[in-house]
């Protein structure tokens, strides 16, 4: 009871120069049960608790209906683990992690967490005249990030970020509004608040100095969730656990892919694919734009269907394709131009979004006059995924749906659920569940490849991957990339990536396009694309180029093993695969607006070159740990600032002592990828006396936990004895036989003896690189593998 009334006393203090409307009166608080109400003056507060690091505040003013309606949360709240306390002048409700505070006169609410402030309202729920706010307090020194992908800087306070998802064309370092606006903030006090309401509006990340934190809409409803942790990698989790976790992606969608805008005929496709075969660089997907449904760029948007002058057979095609080991991906678009073969059934099948007096709306943009399905209908959500069926039965095995802001939107438009304004932000978002669903209920066995120029909180669960839009094909285009790709991920869409090489442009720059698909292998997705004046395939770049890309591609493949556990991560537990550097140090400042390094998962530190004509850079090595170049061994002590001379055929690349990195062989097509034989690198170093890492494997497409494996791998060094043991923790129902190089670096000295379960080993010591290597033959059946090596002193 003494720690509830120091938590009030402190509550009361803290408020007392920032206290909410005067205006707003308590009178009472009551247990319903499944939430709390607190009724006052002008309305009445529900507070519900999902879990013990995640609560939910909505203010129901006087003369309106609560709305249940949420496009992102999808657990079930409970008021589990709760109680009231309340004496004159407070109430505290107290749960199993955050605590909620509420000062009776002047009225507010403040959020605790282990007895620590973490946040509070400030002027809390205010209408006025175009719009409705919701204010937090902030303190003089947090660091905000959220509000979806801009380029602004990782740190974003200061800012009045407009909530209205839309394309910035050729944009290069700054951009303040892009395709993925997100009502979201996260702290470098570590804690998020998730605005959980669909209309626009902004997010006033304390734009004007005064410490305030604002949410500003036009309309619906006024909820939000805060959500804490005890490390960065808690809130993603909860925060993912709120709204839904990624499915995993198929495995070939972590390999290389042929794009660009675009291919034009069924024969430009083949003979691409073929030159890739021929040049022997790997490519597991190729996707065709606009060009598969008509022969021209204006005019044929929404005919849907196979032009079959360029693509005679289509069906053909794709299945030679998928003979070669490559996938095929096509656009879509959710506009249907009166010129399309589709409109008069469009009409017909009343799919089309309304204007103010019922009939289909029609306005002009690029691409020529149009309708826009509303997939808000349930009639026109069938229509559109039996086009995506129809597709799929074709052999199609994946979707890019592209302009899903929507790009055109006048708010006059109105459909089956509300205006524009309404639902433009969750558009691209409810495009994905369509889709998503559709595949689950018709396709349950696929994994479906659901690529989106657009969408907004929670989409994570309906598969999507984002794009980070039109990117100038430029150094400056390039700079913003990074930014881009660490703040979404933080915001539960971890599969934001790039056009590789950049996108907009006709600039033909040999050393820029290396330097991006460098960076490209430690991206979440893989994907070279831009407009086809200067190719973004590799095939088609100068030697030098060429040979810079395929060695980058290469590489990637080799990490498959790696990589496949980091979908495995991001699907469990809400990591991202990107991760800033604050995620290892929350305590260092110098972090909070860092993105020129970042953590590719837990163990490889990637430090992209991001300007022309570099021959060194500095590369911040985080501290408490010890790094390795991937590439030539060095050893770098961290928590040091350090510069390094770059190479042309590779970025700088670190990976943490005590870690295990599984890679493979190079194949051309992920149809190809062995599981069974690959080389294990363990990064020795005398600091490192226990490690632990798990990695995930299973067919790459099926179903997850049907047929599966997790090996557990763990090293453990004492004086002048260094032990291993692998532990097969599977789901498969039958025994194979496993080959392992196991590679040990930093081994100084040749090893006196080894031993593999318990029978003796020949000593196989590079001395020129200090690397062991010990060929490890293993039956699955047989779940524990050990090693025992005996070092010199």
């Amino acid at each position: 009871m003494k720690k509830y009334s120091f938590l009030i006393i402190s509550l009361i203090f803290a408020i007392s120069i920032t206290a909410q409307n005067s205006n707003r009166i308590f009178k009472n608080i009551e247990d319903k049960n499944t939430h709390f109400e607190v009724n006052v003056s002008d309305g009445k507060y529900i507070i519900s608790r999902y879990s013990s690091q995640a609560i939910e505040t909505t203010f129901i003013p006087n003369g309106e209906n609560e709305s249940y309606n949420s496009h992102a949360v999808i657990l079930k709240s409970n008021i589990n683990n709760s109680i009231i306390r309340e004496d004159n002048n407070s109430i505290t409700i107290l749960t199993d992690g955050i605590n909620v505070s509420i000062s009776k006169k002047p009225f507010q609410i403040s959020y605790y967490y282990k007895d620590k402030l973490i946040t509070s309202e400030k002027a809390g729920y205010v209408k006025n005249d175009s719009l409705e706010t919701i204010e937090f307090n902030l303190t003089k020194d947090e660091v905000l990030y959220g509000g979806g992908a801009r380029a602004l800087g990782m740190n974003r306070r200061g800012h009045r970020l407009q909530l209205y998802n839309r394309a910035h064309y050729g944009y290069e370092t700054h951009s303040e509004l892009m395709n993925f606006t997100m009502p979201i903030v996260l702290s470098s006090n570590k804690y998020m608040i998730h605005f959980d309401n669909a209309p626009i509006g902004f997010l006033d990340l304390d734009s004007k100095g005064d410490n305030t934190l604002k949410y500003e809409t036009i309309s619906g409803r006024k909820t939000y969730q805060v959500i804490v942790g005890d490390s960065w990698y808690d809130i993603t989790n909860n925060y993912t656990d709120l709204t839904g976790k990624q499915p995993m992606l198929p495995r070939w969608a972590l390999g290389n892919f042929s794009s660009r805008f675009g291919y034009h005929s069924q024969e430009e496709v083949e003979m691409t694919i073929d030159k890739f075969k021929e040049e022997e660089i790997p490519v597991d997907a190729i996707i065709l734009d606009l060009y598969w449904f008509g022969k021209d760029l204006k005019g044929t948007m929404g005919n849907l269907e196979v032009f079959r002058d360029s693509f005679p057979d289509f069906e053909g095609m794709v299945k030679r394709l998928n003979n070669k080991g490559v996938k095929t991906i096509t656009i879509t678009e959710p506009f249907v131009l009166t010129t399309s073969k589709k409109w008069d059934e469009a009409v017909e099948k009343d799919v089309l979004a309304k204007d103010s007096i019922g009939n289909p709306a029609k306005y002009d943009f690029y691409f020529g006059n149009t309708g826009l399905i509303d997939i808000y209908k349930p009639e026109a959500e069938k229509w559109f995924w039996n086009i995506y069926k129809g597709l799929a039965d074709k052999g199609v095995a994946g979707i890019w749906g592209d302009l899903g802001e929507p790009e055109v939107h006048p708010n006059w438009v109105q459909h089956h659920t509300g205006s524009a304004d309404e639902v433009h932000n969750i558009y691209g978002h409810d495009w994905a569940r369509l889709i998503h669903e559709g595949y689950k209920r018709d396709f349950p066995n696929t994994r479906p490849f659901i690529l989106m120029r657009a969408g907004y909180s929670g989409s994570q669960r309906y598969g999507m991957i984002p794009w980070s839009g039109d990117v100038n094909r430029t150094w400056g285009g390039l700079q913003s990339q990074p930014e881009i790709a660490l703040q979404m991920g933080m915001q539960g869409l971890a599969y934001m990536h790039s056009d590789l090489g950049g996108f907009a442009g006709d600039n033909l720059d040999d050393e820029l396009y290396a330097r991006w698909l460098q960076y490209g292998v430690f991206n979440p997705i893989f994907r070279p694309h831009a407009q086809e004046d200067v190719p973004s395939e590799p095939i088609f770049r100068s030697t030098k180029a060429k040979a810079l890309a395929k060695q980058a591609i290469e590489l990637r493949y080799k990490l498959l093993p790696y990589n496949y556990n980091l979908v495995y991560e991001n699907n469990q537990f809400g990591k991202p695969l990107m991760r800033p550097l604050f995620f290892e140090e929350s305590d260092n400042p110098e972090l909070f607006n860092y993105s020129k390094t970042y953590l590719w998962g837990n163990d490889i530190l990637v430090s992209p070159v991001l300007e022309a004509g570099l021959t060194e850079q500095e590369v911040y090595f985080p501290k408490n740990n010890v790094w390795f170049d991937f590439y030539t061994n060095e050893k770098v002590e961290g928590g040091q600032t350090k510069t390094v001379q770059l190479k042309e055929n590779s970025i700088p690349t670190y990976v943490r002592a005590g870690s295990f990195v599984p890679l493979t062989k190079v194949v051309q097509s992920t149809d190809e990828y062995d599981s069974v034989n690959y080389e294990l690198h363990y990064y020795h170093d005398a600091s490192i006396t226990k490690s632990d890492r798990e990695f995930y494997n299973d067919r790459g497409n099926n179903k997850l936990n049907e047929i599966y494996e997790i090996i557990n791998y763990r090293a453990k060094g004492k004086r002048n004895v260094l032990n291993f043991e692998f532990e097969m923790m599977s789901k498969v129902d039958f025994d194979y036989l496993k080959s392992i190089k196991l590679v040990i670096h930093n081994v100084a000295k040749k090893p006196r003896s080894i031993t593999v379960n318990n029978n003796k080993e020949s000593v196989n010591w590079n001395s020129e690189n200090n690397m062991l290597t010990i060929p490890i033959k293993w039956f699955a059946i047989n779940k524990l593998k050990t090693i025992k090596i005996k070092l010199k002193k």
